[in-house]
């Protein structure tokens, strides 16, 4: 995937404009005439700069932050000609999967059907292959002999794609997948829309046979290799960033038909984004998805929302709760398996930041006291061994999982590792340079708050 109007006579420096916190997103979803890439519609971006007015409007890639993932760019207000929206068609088509999601339904029927030791999967291509596709891929590298199991484990059998600001394809550790599975079962939830968790998907399919299994999941997610080990029941070509569902309406009915399973009943959605994202439009596209499930009929849902799950580093709370004021944080660590920092930690940093977002009680979220979570009866909710209660601020302060101190010039807790700086008035590390603080917001020059939560920025 890649390339653009870059390739089709585009003009503008994307990296440029969006570097070091120059764009900023204009709309949190795609605009009624934002122009498609080959993710779909493509998202409005400002840019902006220190003390200045916005600057020009323009249109790129909602899901790739980097050029060579997708170098789609389009001035907001710039007239492109007829001949440049042919060829920009034409490379989009063009760079769309070579095989259908039926078809690639049809093609894992008929390899199924091989004896095991015709089973070859093109680890170069990512791709399984039918006996009259071998010659074709004869210089490249190949597992032969692929099992039922292996089938079933389609996040063991491809290449994680590891572009953080993309795909960022780290997969839940087995720790964290049956805890999350186990926790879904115990709330008496029995569907799961998997929303970018390939791995949670798997589980719960793998386990589907089972007779006294009643747990069902549907994946959405922008890998279409998927597609080749699902049916379209069982997952759907989706761009979480702009709310796109690549097999069009068929694809968004399928998504519909599941929500609205017994009345909407039991359902939660599951979400594991690229950390890298764009939080504003992730919460635009979840908040399609709930709207979604609330066109069931029935009563009472009017005033509910749809459960949810996002999973998403401790630091970016603020920016959730500022789009779900209803959501609260649990201490649950979530690990990963193919991620160095993030992976499951006794001590101090080596501690995953990876949290669980979520819009139900806290209280009835039970965490495994085997790994160090006790129960606070006054914050009535599950907390890290290192997370203690603090009088003053009448809560378990901590987010990181070592114990943070209470401030009494801030007013709050803070981490362990800072002090107060009184030419800064606030608490900061003691190698910090005080200068720096003076320096105010990226986009309107003032102090107290940062480019991300910019009042210019969300009146654009």
């Amino acid at each position: 995937e890649g390339g653009g109007d870059m390739a089709a006579g585009g003009t503008g420096h994307l990296e440029d404009l969006c570097a070091s916190g120059a764009g900023g997103l204009a709309l949190p979803g795609p605009a009624p005439s934002a122009p498609c890439c080959p993710h779909g519609p493509t998202l409005l971006f400002v840019k902006t700069s220190q003390g200045k007015e916005e600057g020009r409007r323009f249109y790129a890639c909602s899901a790739c932050r980097d050029r060579k993932d997708c170098n789609f760019f389009q001035w907001e207000d710039e007239k492109v000609s007829e001949t440049r929206l042919v060829a920009r068609e034409e490379y989009n088509r063009n760079h769309q999967p070579p095989f259908t999601h039926r078809q690639n339904v049809e093609r894992c029927k008929n390899f199924v059907r091989l004896p095991l030791p015709e089973r070859r999967f093109c680890q170069e291509c990512q791709q399984l292959l039918l006996p009259a596709e071998w010659e074709k891929h004869s210089d490249h590298q190949i597992l032969c002999g692929i099992s039922t199991a292996q089938l079933q484990s389609p996040s063991q059998l491809l290449y994680p794609l590891e572009n953080k600001k993309t795909n960022a394809q780290y997969l839940f550790a087995d720790r964290s997948c049956r805890f999350l599975l186990d926790l879904i079962i115990d709330l008496g939830f029995r569907r799961v829309l998997s929303v970018g968790t390939p791995r949670l998907h798997e589980m719960i399919q793998s386990k589907a046979s089972q007779e006294d299994f009643r747990v069902r999941s549907l994946l959405l997610d922008i890998d279409f290799r998927y597609s080749q080990f699902y049916t379209e029941d069982e997952f759907c070509h989706y761009n979480m960033f702009n709310h796109h569902f690549f097999g069009g309406e068929a694809a968004q009915e399928t998504c519909r038909k599941f929500l609205h399973q017994d009345n909407g009943e039991r359902v939660i959605m599951v979400t594991d984004p690229p950390f890298g994202g764009l939080v504003e439009a992730l919460a635009s596209s979840f908040k399609k998805l709930m709207a979604m499930w609330k066109e069931t009929e029935k009563e009472g849902h009017n005033n509910q929302e749809m459960p949810m799950f996002w999973i998403f580093p401790y630091f970016f709370e603020s920016r959730i709760l500022e789009y779900f004021p209803s959501f609260s944080m649990l201490d649950y660590q979530v690990d990963y398996d193919n991620h160095a920092l993030y992976k499951h930690g006794k001590t101090g940093r080596r501690q995953s930041p990876v949290r669980i977002f979520t819009n139900l009680t806290p209280s009835l979220i039970v965490l495994p006291v085997e790994e160090g979570y006790r129960f606070c009866s006054v914050c009535q909710r599950y907390v890290s061994s290192g997370n203690q209660h603090c009088e003053i601020c009448n809560s378990c302060t901590s987010k990181d999982g070592r114990r943070w101190k209470h401030c009494v010039l801030c007013k709050k807790c803070v981490k362990p590792s800072w002090f107060h700086c009184n030419n800064c008035n606030c608490c900061a590390l003691q190698s910090h340079a005080c200068e720096k603080t003076d320096a105010g917001c990226f986009v309107c020059g003032k102090a107290g708050h940062k480019r991300s939560s910019c009042p210019s920025l969300s009146r654009a």
